[in-house]
């Protein structure tokens, strides 16, 4: 035990020391938010990466999910591969970076303001992105805490306390230079981990297609029936009429959470900081290899669970299915490695939700910036403020046990990709797209997340989700072409305007000066 906590330690060191390095080249909001828009490509790939996989996914959703589904849970890994992390690389992040360059924008609800000219459409978009973002975070302190608990025995609100210290300290100290920089180092204890992972659980099993083949045959009627309300039972025992089918809820888990990034403002984010056009491919290679190796290991390891458990010995909290069992079926060193794993997937992403969030109230809400530089002087110590307030909610979210991990991030994602994906996507492809169609679609997904959430409660959180992000991409373009086009000069200083610097030029160009 002593020596797991040493290790966790001289980890933790690590990070601050990456923190007060980068602290040095924080001049203003835009270098604390963005790093100054100058970060490279590996570091872009695996701030990405590690952004999108945390504890939500090691915790909640391979443990969840895998008893659940078994292997056809592989089809959300295989979505997360494609759509969440080549196309959306492939698609969105050299127009994000040309039009958040020319609109000067540093966030989302900034970036749809000045898209669709109007300031309202800032303070409506910040307010969503703070209330929804903090439930997100609030399951990623919930599933480090049941991890802390189970590998090193400290009190869940223990574990959730220190974890918001030590992000928070980071974070404060050296803003998103330090969070890049730190996902990086992250980024590879993640995969050395997860791949030690799988070689651990599969060796007993006689290889890994022995132990898919096994797999496959116990979960092959997965599918077949409702979906449990409490998410642990095997589906094949349905609980009660009226759930929603197997093949529905997994359909919807794949669509949140790799569609659903197309409209996240913190993996958006990693598309405006990135340093040049150029950077843009290799990040997109490297940060699909990533995705391969996390998403497919995790989701695969949460589908061997009916090999290591049956329905009597299975834990009745979903959340600690993975954490119990690598602890009784890894050896005892392999539970240090696993647990960094963990605490460096889920402290990279809550350090991008934190700032995120944070900055959505200091910029967007409260203004603390301005055009150019971002050189407001109480800027950066409003924003350093307000991630403090951020982590703090989250904290008692999570400490109050509002609910199992997978409906927090499901009821997070579906809306806040519900409210921005049609407005955003649409706003960097389509010149015709207004500020009523845009409007429309971020009111039919804020709408139809909450509302359905509320109808259908916990089996159909995963369906409502998807629905609200999937029918304003309807609703937008309709109530867009039923309405007056765009004024030409807001097109065009969105997709025409030049550039105001030589350093933006060199950017748009791809050549290093």
């Amino acid at each position: 035990m002593i020596g797991k906590i040493l290790v966790v330690t001289l980890y933790v060191l690590v990070l601050i020391v990456i923190a007060v390095w980068s602290a040095r080249r924080i001049a203003n909001v835009g270098d604390f938010f963005i790093a100054g828009r100058k970060v490279g490509p590996w570091v872009s790939a695996f701030a990405y990466g590690t952004t999108y996989f945390s504890a939500v996914l090691f915790v909640g959703y391979a443990g969840n999910l895998g008893w659940g589904f078994g292997v056809h849970t592989l089809w959300i890994a295989a979505g997360n591969v494609i759509v969440g992390s080549l196309l959306a690389w492939m698609l969105l992040a050299k127009r994000t970076r040309e039009m958040s360059t020319r609109l000067d924008a540093i966030t989302m609800p900034e970036f749809l303001a000045a898209r669709y000219n109007c300031p309202w459409l800032r303070p409506i978009s910040a307010a969503i992105v703070f209330i929804f973002l903090t439930p997100y975070s609030a399951s990623v302190y919930k599933g480090l805490g049941h991890l802390f608990e189970v590998n090193l025995g400290i009190d869940y609100l223990y574990a959730q306390l220190f974890m918001a210290v030590i992000t928070g300290a980071y974070l404060l100290i050296g803003g998103y230079l330090a969070v890049t920089l730190t996902d990086f180092f992250q980024g590879l204890v993640q995969i050395l981990g997860v791949v030690i992972m799988v070689v651990l659980l599969v060796l007993p099993l006689g290889g890994l297609a022995s132990a898919f083949t096994q797999a496959a045959a116990l979960d092959a009627p997965a599918l077949a029936a409702p979906w449990p309300a409490d998410g642990v039972q095997s589906p094949g025992a349905a609980l009660a009429s009226g759930h929603f089918p197997g093949w529905m809820v997994l359909t919807s888990l794949a669509i949140i959470t790799s569609l659903g990034v197309f409209g996240l403002p913190q993996m958006v984010q990693k598309f405006y900081s990135i340093k040049r056009v150029v950077d843009i491919r290799p990040a997109m290679i490297i940060s699909t290899l990533f995705a391969v190796v996390i998403a497919g290991s995790a989701y695969f390891t949460g589908s061997l669970s009916h090999l290591y458990f049956t329905p009597d010995t299975v834990p009745k909290d979903p959340d600690l299915i993975i954490p119990q069992m690598l602890y009784a079926n890894t050896p005892p060193w392999f539970s240090v490695l696993i647990l960094l794993v963990v605490l460096a997937a889920s402290m990279s992403t809550l350090a991008s939700l934190v700032l995120v969030a944070s900055a959505a109230l200091s910029v967007d809400m409260f203004g603390f910036r301005t055009k150019g530089d971002g050189a407001d002087p109480k800027g950066v110590l409003v924003l350093r403020a307000l991630c403090g307030v951020f982590i703090a909610v989250s904290v008692l979210i999570a400490g109050a046990k509002v609910t199992f991990i997978v409906n927090l991030m499901a009821i997070s994602w579906g809306a806040l990709a519900g409210t921005f994906m049609a407005p955003y996507v649409y706003g960097l492809f389509w010149r015709r797209a207004n500020l009523q169609g845009a409007a429309a679609g971020m009111l039919s997904g804020v709408v139809l997340s909450v509302g359905l959430f509320l109808l259908w409660k916990a089996p159909g959180v995963p369906v409502a989700g998807a629905i609200a992000m999937l029918v304003p991409m309807i609703v937008m373009p309709i109530v867009t072409l039923l309405t007056k086009p765009p004024a030409a000069e807001q097109v065009n200083a969105a997709f025409d305007a030049p550039v105001e610097t030589e350093a933006e030029a060199e950017m748009l160009s791809g050549v290093e000066a």
